[in-house]
């Protein structure tokens, strides 16, 4: 339980340096919001190398992402969603049908798997 609050609090400081800052746009807005509407969820630690490489792809925009931390501050467990969920390996893409992919996905994987237009914002 303790676990899970570290966990939260972890989550909500990510979030919010994530999103706070000069308020412009990023280059994938369009595209990672229609990848959280298609239920598209990245599993990843924040200890991670190909988490933060996948994250890269991204930009700012990264912050429109379903994202779920897996690892326990200590870095030594898995938070109880992922155990649940099945996370093996980071970074893991899971789907709206329930397919999982632990891998770094391209943006045009992503765009392919989801549907969802891959474009610059204007």
């Amino acid at each position: 339980m303790i676990y899970a609050g570290i966990v939260a609090i972890i989550a909500l400081i990510f979030y919010f340096s994530s999103s706070s800052g000069s308020g412009a746009s990023g280059a994938y807005d369009a595209f990672a919001q229609c990848l959280s509407e298609k239920r598209a969820v990245m599993y990843g630690a924040f200890w991670c190398p190909h988490c933060a490489d996948q994250k890269a792809l991204f930009g700012s925009s990264i912050k429109h992402i379903k994202y779920v931390e897996c690892s326990t501050p200590d870095k030594q467990g898995q938070t109880p969603i992922c155990i649940k969920e099945g996370i093996e390996s980071y970074p893991t893409w899971k789907f709206a049908d329930g397919a999982k992919i632990a891998e770094i996905l391209s943006l045009q994987q992503l765009s392919q798997r989801t549907g969802c237009a891959l474009s610059l914002n204007n």
